[in-house]
């Protein structure tokens, strides 16, 4: 068993046992709600169509090793900012189990003699850590956390997320608000440093 925003590596055979077990939960589940779903020629295949979506998608960073990252030597001496914006978030709050969507802007500087990964790296972690529940909270610490340990020596990590939350437009206040998550470090941190303003300038430019 894990908790939200874990992650352990399941073989094929375990998934296939797990997408039969959330079959027959999610029939019951159905059928809890009143639904007569095994009459419904709408909804008969409905169960085992979660199943799959969940163990094979909307949750899979929970159970797949995480993405290959190799890092190089950083031979350019490059020690300025690295920046990926506009990466797909698609996630579930672990509360309601509802998605939240929006986008992710990540950025690093690397150590002239540190360590730099291929930029559509930034992507596939966003990625791995974002299709599992959690909240958005926990999802950027996790993002901030994994690119601090895959530069090794960088000057300074920052990651900042913006979504909408359907537990948040569906239920509840029922608005369309955007929740955004900003966790900054090294250099981004220090006062007066530009770094920070550069990140941020960076992303306003991207909603231009």
């Amino acid at each position: 068993m894990i908790k939200s925003g874990e992650n352990v590596n399941l073989t094929e055979d375990a998934k296939n046992e797990m997408r039969v077990s959330v079959e027959k939960a999610y029939g019951e589940f159905l059928t809890a709600l009143g639904y007569d779903w095994m009459s419904d020629s709408n909804m008969e295949g409905t169960p085992r169509r979660v199943a799959k979506m969940y163990v094979d998608e909307v949750t899979n960073g929970s159970y797949t090793p995480p993405p290959r990252i190799t890092s190089f030597a950083n031979e350019g001496k490059y020690d300025a900012m690295v920046f990926q914006g506009n990466i797909s978030v698609k996630s579930l709050c672990s509360h309601h189990m509802q998605p939240f969507v929006g986008k992710a802007h990540v950025a690093y500087i690397p150590k002239h003699d540190g360590k730099v990964i291929g930029l559509s790296k930034l992507n596939r972690i966003v990625e791995w850590f974002a299709r599992r529940p959690q909240l958005q909270e926990q999802l950027t610490q996790q993002i901030h956390d994994y690119i601090d340990k895959e530069t090794q020596g960088n000057l300074g990590v920052a990651v900042y997320i913006e979504c909408q939350h359907m537990c948040v437009s569906l239920r509840g206040v029922n608005d369309d608000s955007t929740m955004k998550t900003i966790k900054l470090s090294g250099v981004f941190m220090e006062p007066g440093h530009l770094s920070r303003e550069e990140f941020y300038h960076a992303i306003s430019n991207l909603k231009k």
